[in-house]
């Protein structure tokens, strides 16, 4: 099991048994600004990153392409993603099209 699911699980466990201690006492109001959510979606098992997606779309592409193909992320942060992968040298550009370069792991396994 995963430390995600192990700590999802233990939050649910400690919110039923605080549901069960506090039914009458309500919690204390805040003052001042109310923290407003992330905004951030939950993310699903199985869903690639976002540099996982880049990573699997740099098949001689340009960068706009790549940038065309993730959908519901914005331009600048594939770009971001791009650059980290460039510095890392999993990504590498020839003719203005960038490619991704085959890891040591995948080589080795492809030859077994």
């Amino acid at each position: 099991m995963s430390t995600l699911d192990e700590i999802t699980k233990e939050k649910q466990r400690l919110g039923e048994a605080l549901a069960r201690v506090g039914q009458a006492a309500a919690p204390p109001r805040r003052r001042g600004r109310q923290r407003a959510a992330t905004g951030k979606p939950a993310s699903k098992r199985g869903s690639p990153t976002l540099g996982d997606q880049v990573l699997a779309l740099a098949t001689g592409k340009t960068q706009q392409e790549i940038a065309a193909a993730c959908k519901g992320a914005r331009p600048n942060h594939v770009g971001v993603v791009l650059a980290r992968h460039k510095r890392a040298g999993r990504i590498e550009e020839r003719d203005g099209k960038l490619y991704a370069k085959q890891s040591a792991g995948t080589e080795q396994r492809a030859a077994v």
